[in-house]
C-alpha cells in the first residue's frame, strides 16, 4: 500500500486531471472539469486522485454529503477513472488506498455510479471486481436505458416508418441547430405540464456547455418553414451518441418530426458511430419504468442497458 498516494482534487491540479481523462480508457468529457465545475455551487467536490508510485494511476469524480461519498451526483455515472496500464490487483490495491483515505476523513459510505460499459474504450470492469472484493456493495439503483449498437440494430417499427413518410410529405426539415431557446421552450413546456418539473440544465447552462464543448455536445431540430418542432440535444463520446434531452410540440407530433429526425441520426448523420444510446426511462432509482417513453425508444431499435447504482459501508 505504500505505492498509493490519495489526493483530493484541486483546481492547480486542473491541468493534471483533464490530461489524464484524455488518455484514460473509461471516461467521457462529462468528467473534465470545465463540465463538472459547471455546477460548483451545489455540491461540495470531494474528487480523488490515485498515485502509483508518484505517477497518477487513477481519478475518481466524487462529491461529499455529511459522511457519504457520492459518485459525483451532477453526473449520470461517474466511478473510478483508469489508466490503460491499470491492473486487476493495482485497481483492488487503489480501493484500499482511497478506503483508507476515506475513513481518516470521516467517511463512513460511498454511493457508487460505474461508467455503463457501452462507454469504455476497452473493457474496465475492474472496479466492480474490487468492489466485490472488498466491499458489502449492493445495488440500490438500476435504471434502464435504452441503446443500440450500429452492426446489430433492429428495424424501425411500422409506426416510426409511417411517422418518417408523414414528416416527409410535411416538408420537415433536419438540421444542426444553435437555436436552443426555441428547443428549450418546447422542452420546458412538455416537462411542465406532463411531469411539473423543469429541465436538468437551465436553457444558460446548457447554452455554457456547449460552448465549452462544441464537438461534443450537438442539437439537432425538426422544423418546418423555419419553426422549430422538436429535437434533440446529443451528447457525444468517443463511442456513443447520447441523447440528453428530447422533445417535440404538439405540431412535431402529429407530423412525426420525431420519427425522421432519429431516421436521420440514427441511420445517416451518425451511422459510423458504434453505439446509440437513448437514455434511461427510469425514475425514482429504477424503481418506476416510464413505458410510454420507453415504448417510443424500442420502436427506434433500443434494447435494454442498465445504469447500476451501489452502495457500500467502509
Amino acid at each position: 500500500m505504500d505505492d498509493y498516494r490519495i489526493e483530493q482534487y484541486t483546481e492547480a491540479r486542473k491541468g493534471n486531471w483533464d490530461a489524464f481523462i484524455e488518455k484514460a480508457r473509461n471516461a467521457t468529457f462529462l468528467f473534465k472539469r470545465d463540465y463538472m465545475d459547471y455546477h460548483a455551487d451545489r455540491f461540495c467536490d470531494h474528487s480523488l486522485m490515485v498515485y502509483r508510485k508518484g505517477k497518477l494511476y487513477a481519478l475518481l469524480p466524487a462529491n461529499r454529503q455529511g459522511d457519504v461519498l457520492h459518485s459525483h451526483q451532477g453526473l449520470t455515472y461517474g466511478g473510478l477513472v483508469m489508466s490503460e496500464k491499470a491492473t486487476a490487483a493495482g485497481v483492488t490495491d487503489a480501493f484500499r488506498a482511497i478506503h483508507e483515505r476515506l475513513k481518516a476523513e470521516g467517511i463512513r459510505k460511498v454511493v457508487y455510479k460505474p461508467l455503463p460499459c457501452i462507454y469504455h474504450r476497452m473493457p474496465s470492469q475492474e472496479d466492480l471486481y474490487a468492489l466485490f472484493r472488498l466491499t458489502n456493495a449492493r445495488i440500490i439503483g438500476r435504471n434502464l436505458s435504452s441503446t443500440l449498437c450500429q452492426e446489430s440494430k433492429l428495424r424501425f417499427t411500422e409506426s416510426r416508418k409511417s411517422g418518417i413518410r408523414k414528416a416527409l410529405a410535411h416538408r420537415i426539415d433536419i438540421r444542426q441547430s444553435d437555436d436552443y431557446a426555441a428547443f428549450w421552450g418546447i422542452l420546458e413546456s412538455n416537462l411542465l405540464h406532463k411531469y411539473g418539473v423543469k429541465p436538468v440544465h437551465s436553457l444558460e447552462e446548457i447554452r455554457l456547455l456547449a460552448g465549452r464543448f462544441p464537438e461534443n455536445i450537438r442539437l439537432y431540430l425538426a422544423s418546418q418553414e423555419g419553426k422549430a418542432l422538436g429535437g434533440t440535444v446529443l451528447y457525444l463520446a468517443e463511442r456513443v451518441v447520447h441523447t440528453q434531452y428530447i422533445s417535440a410540440s404538439p405540431e412535431g407530433k402529429a407530423t412525426g418530426a420525431l420519427d425522421l429526425l432519429f431516421d436521420t441520426l440514427i441511420n445517416r448523420e451518425y451511422a459510423g458511430v458504434p453505439v446509440f444510446d437513448f437514455g434511461p426511462s427510469t425514475e425514482d432509482m429504477g424503481r418506476y419504468l416510464n413505458e410510454s417513453l420507453i415504448f417510443q425508444k424500442e420502436s427506434f431499435g433500443g434494447r435494454g442497458m442498465v445504469y447500476d447504482v451501489y452502495e457500500y459501508d467502509i
